[in-house]
């Protein structure tokens, strides 16, 4: 049940959580578009179609930037909202109607598991949602731009070329699949002068291309001697090419870094059909499920340079929680970023384990 005080305390929470969250995002997303104004207007397009390619390229990005900046806005909002309350005395008023700081702080950390919920929910679903939008290059922000596809990994094994694929048209031009067999010799090959998807309600999983000029060659195999020669090549002429690589699919994977944007869910599926990824995934699998508890560690380490009965300088005591905090963050980035050859979870964990061991001593020498 809430009482008075918690109702107090959240309603704080949400402005600053509003006001954090409208200006961190805005300011990256502002300085990253002065960066790159340049790759906007170097097609010489009309100052209103410059205006619109922008929106559109940033509108996704949102959640992208708010992906790695959640715990920071959560840490913001709830220190702040501390902070306010020990600077007007209201925390002297709580402790002297014998409200303890621990009791203080609990609304507080309920609002970030809250928010950390929000976390999960943006790169679990709405991230995956937008994977092919974040896909696209700042000079491409219309998605108008053809460019050639090289052996993306199909299922089964299958490799899939194209000499040109058209984001806004959906269509491929001189196909080219190549299929191969346990040891990796091509056994089928499938080739198309052009080539258009034909499950438009399908962006994620098994649909089909429509095959124009479509020519289907599989080489025969003879149980004693493994593949036949050359002249026991068999050609048919399929309509359809069965796969799995929808245009979305297809868009996406032209980023560097793809395997982020996709959900644990889809990772899952990945591993499966792609094991030469295995080590991006299982390091992408290991961040994802660390970046809310991460974000936890961050306001339980930040909390206690304010939950404070003494009276003292706040700013000393925000500049020591900036330089903490600072350096969980830090530590995090760079540990993820390491690449291990073995696909170690240590990289992801191990500042989760160190800051968290320092903010569980810091709260337990809070003085209540």
């Amino acid at each position: 049940m809430l009482t008075i005080l918690d109702r107090y305390i959240l309603r704080s929470l949400v402005v600053n959580y509003v006001i954090a969250l409208a200006v961190m995002i805005s300011l990256y997303l502002v300085l990253d578009m002065l960066v790159n104004m340049d790759e906007f207007t170097e097609q010489g397009y009309p100052a209103v179609v410059v205006l619109k390619n922008i929106a559109d390229y940033y509108w996704p990005n949102v959640f992208l930037v708010f992906a790695q900046l959640s715990g920071v806005i959560t840490l913001f909002a709830c220190a702040a909202a501390v902070a306010r309350m020990r600077r007007l005395n209201e925390m002297t008023a709580m402790l002297a109607s014998g409200v303890s700081l621990y009791r203080l702080a609990a609304p507080i950390v309920a609002f970030g598991i809250v928010t950390s919920g929000f976390l999960v929910i943006n790169t679990e679903w709405l991230i995956p949602a937008l994977a092919h939008k974040l896909a696209r290059d700042h000079d491409d922000a219309d998605g108008t731009r053809a460019y050639e596809v090289l052996f993306l990994r199909d299922r089964g094994g299958a490799l899939l070329s194209a000499g040109r694929f058209h984001p806004k048209t959906r269509d491929l031009q001189r196909l080219l699949v190549l299929k191969r067999d346990e040891s990796g010799a091509v056994v089928e090959t499938i080739e198309a002068d052009h080539a258009t998807w034909d499950s438009p309600g399908v962006t994620d999983g098994d649909g089909r291309w429509r095959l124009e000029r479509g020519r289907k060659r599989t080489r025969m195999r003879n149980p004693q001697t493994g593949l036949g020669p050359a002249d026991t090549l068999v050609d048919t002429y399929p309509i359809y090419y069965e796969s799995g690589l929808s245009p979305t699919a297809i868009e996406m994977r032209q980023a560097e870094g793809w395997i982020r944007f996709l959900s644990l869910a889809q990772l899952a599926k990945l591993d499966i059909s792609e094991p030469n990824n295995r080590l991006s995934i299982l390091r992408t699998r290991h961040a994802r499920v660390a970046a809310p508890i991460l974000g936890m560690v961050l306001l339980l380490l930040g909390l206690p340079f304010f939950l404070d009965r003494r009276p003292g300088n706040i700013l000393n005591d925000g500049t020591k929680c900036l330089i903490a905090c600072g350096l969980c963050y830090v530590s995090a980035y760079v540990a993820q970023s390491i690449q291990s050859g073995s696909g170690s979870a240590l990289p992801a964990w191990l500042p989760i384990f160190i800051f968290a061991t320092a903010a569980m001593v810091l709260i337990d020498r809070i003085r209540t």
